[in-house]
């Protein structure tokens, strides 16, 4: 006896839904040697630009240099399971520093890790919901101006500690007064420092980019090849070597009883403990209730997540090359990686182009990639802080800053002029405000001024008018561009009544272009008809579909005589076309 498995039993749904989810069932089985030696160089290589940055990035939101580091594995072990995408690094990221820091400022530290946990159910549940089209709501300007000005204003906030100023700038404006109220302040050494690591991270990063590679070519001598190999190695650790030469040059000079540089002082050494998200706070000898904290937040609580996903989801489709990314589960996989970070005070985490480009050129081949990468940061919590003591405040700077000079847009104001310059108005509001207000409130000035632009051209689409005469009749054809909808309704009854003047003339609106209509234009419809009666002309609907009709006829029936097919001759030589208008137009 023959029995045959039905594919669509409950417990195939059920296998089928958790291979779905949990991602890494589907390739551990086939997981080889040279994979894992694939995936453990790009982890090592990763986390090798993961911890100067997370050091860095951490500082940016006004933390503990160790909150970088407590944010650089319980992510990518996170997404290591649930996660889709092998290229892509979790981990913090500056701009969602920078939407910490005023937070962070007010209230403390438990103000990242709570953000963490809140961000992370917010963002599962927009997963759950398939609520991700809400990002199609910040377009390819408002992303624009948005990062540019969140680049800016990192850039800004550091240039105090890259002149060996004291005290912090979050502003973009205040910055730059700070910088020259105390310009009599600057550091030599810290200033010089600071500008010769800045400048050897984009000189290691251009090298790499214009000289190196990772593959050998036949083109090439031997010793060409490993200069290139190099290089490329080398701009890809860029990050590392340059905070490892500062910190080792200042431990020389400290030894020796010289101190130029301002150093970062104690980091906590150990791995953080494991323990619920701090649902109350104590700040500078005040409690603040967990009211207090989501009160201190204020919009933050709906715009970090979103820009998280967007992030996330930029560098997913930015590394899939050509495949398709399952949004879903890369919203479940995120919102898991927050939700879990909170429990060992991770800040917010998001995907990072830069480390996502640097795993994808070590030839990471699974997201165990990521897996390696937290581990190495686990060891460096355990076994390395005491080494961060003597890293220079200004080499953190230019850690920063160089990572901020990648992420400004400039090509952006280029190609919105040459492609359409009406987008430029949404670009510079979104910019603007951002760098001068707030990032939250410049991100709805930047979708309020889109969506009034899209409304404006719904109220005023572009209309084609044509006079005609034809078997010694006068004949307005007018073509509507674009469907209809409400806020083009007295547009359109305006512009025709004024336009088709001509006594005992035929208007014709061709509606080919038109796919939809609502209500309110079929009102409108109804109210041409009639205003045109009284002006002793006609009216036709030429080549409409059937759900324009439908909605027309099921406004009033008498609609229906009004709609023809055909070509615009057939309906002008129709004898039935009478001065009483009582209509019955065969088509």
């Amino acid at each position: 006896m023959i029995t045959t498995t039905n594919s669509s039993t409950p417990n195939n749904k059920w296998r089928s839904f958790i291979r779905r989810r949990v991602p890494i069932l589907n390739w551990i089985p086939f997981y080889t040697t040279s994979k894992l030696l694939h995936d453990l160089l790009a982890g090592f290589t990763v986390a090798l630009t993961e911890v100067p940055q997370g050091i860095a990035f951490a500082v940016v939101a006004g933390l503990d240099p160790q909150y970088g580091l407590y944010s650089g594995f319980m992510g990518v072990f996170a997404y290591f399971l649930f996660g889709t995408g092998k290229d892509l690094n979790i981990g913090p990221t500056s701009i969602l520093a920078l939407m910490l820091q005023p937070h962070v400022e007010a209230m403390g530290a438990d103000m990242a890790v709570l953000m963490s946990f809140l961000a992370g159910i917010i963002i599962f549940a927009l997963g759950l919901l398939r609520l991700g089209f809400i990002l199609d709501f910040f377009s390819y300007p408002i992303i624009s101006g948005f990062t540019t000005s969140a680049a800016l204003q990192i850039l800004s906030s550091q240039i105090k500690s890259l002149f060996g100023i004291t005290g912090k700038a979050s502003k973009f404006l205040n910055a730059w007064i700070e910088v020259f109220e105390n310009i009599k302040s600057i550091k030599l050494w810290d200033t010089v420092l600071g500008c010769i690591c800045t400048l050897l991270i984009l000189g290691i990063k251009y090298l790499g980019k214009r000289k190196g590679s990772s593959r050998i070519r036949s083109n090439r001598t031997r010793t060409q090849n490993i200069i290139a190999i190099f290089l490329w190695f080398m701009s890809l650790i860029s990050y590392a070597i340059v905070v490892m030469g500062a910190t080792v040059l200042a431990y020389i000079l400290y030894q020796y009883g010289h101190t130029p540089f301002q150093l970062t002082g104690t980091v906590k050494k150990g791995l953080p403990p494991f323990t619920l998200p701090p649902f109350s706070t104590t700040f500078n000898n005040e409690t603040y209730s967990f009211v207090d904290m989501m009160n201190q937040y204020g919009g933050t609580t709906a715009f970090l997540p979103l820009v998280a996903i967007l992030e996330h989801v930029s560098i997913s489709k930015a590394f899939a090359k050509g495949k398709t990314i399952d949004a879903t589960q890369e919203l479940f996989a995120l919102g898991l990686c927050n939700f879990f970070g909170a429990f060992v005070q991770s800040m917010p985490v998001t995907g990072s182009f830069t480390r996502t480009a640097v795993n994808n050129v070590s030839g990471v081949k699974t997201t165990a990639g990521g897996f390696f990468t937290g581990t190495f940061v686990l060891l460096v919590l355990a076994f390395m802080t005491s080494f961060f003591y003597y890293i220079p405040k200004t080499t953190l700077a230019s850690v920063v800053i160089s990572a901020m000079i990648g992420l400004i847009q400039y090509d952006t104001v280029f190609v919105l002029w040459r492609t359409k310059k009406l987008d430029l108005i949404p670009y510079f509001a979104t910019l603007l405000c951002c760098l001068l207000w707030n990032l939250e409130y410049g991100i709805l000035v930047g979708i309020a001024t889109n969506l009034s632009i899209v409304l404006y051209f719904s109220a005023r689409p572009p209309i084609v008018l044509d006079f005609r005469q034809i078997d010694d009749k006068k004949v307005y054809l007018v073509v509507p561009e674009t469907s209809l909808l409400f806020p083009a309704a007295e547009h359109l009854k305006e512009k025709l009544l004024t336009a088709c003047q001509e006594s005992e003339s035929l208007v014709v609106l061709d509606g080919c272009r038109i796919k939809f209509i609502d209500a309110t234009i079929a009102k409108s419809f109804k109210s041409l008809i009639d205003e045109f009666k009284v002006r002793n002309q006609f009216i036709l609907f030429l080549d409409f579909n059937d759900s324009v009709i439908n909605t027309c006829v099921s406004l009033d029936p008498s609609l229906e005589k009004y709609f023809v097919n055909g070509t615009l001759d057939d309906v002008v030589s129709c004898e039935s076309l009478k001065a009483d208008n009582n209509l019955v137009i065969n088509s």
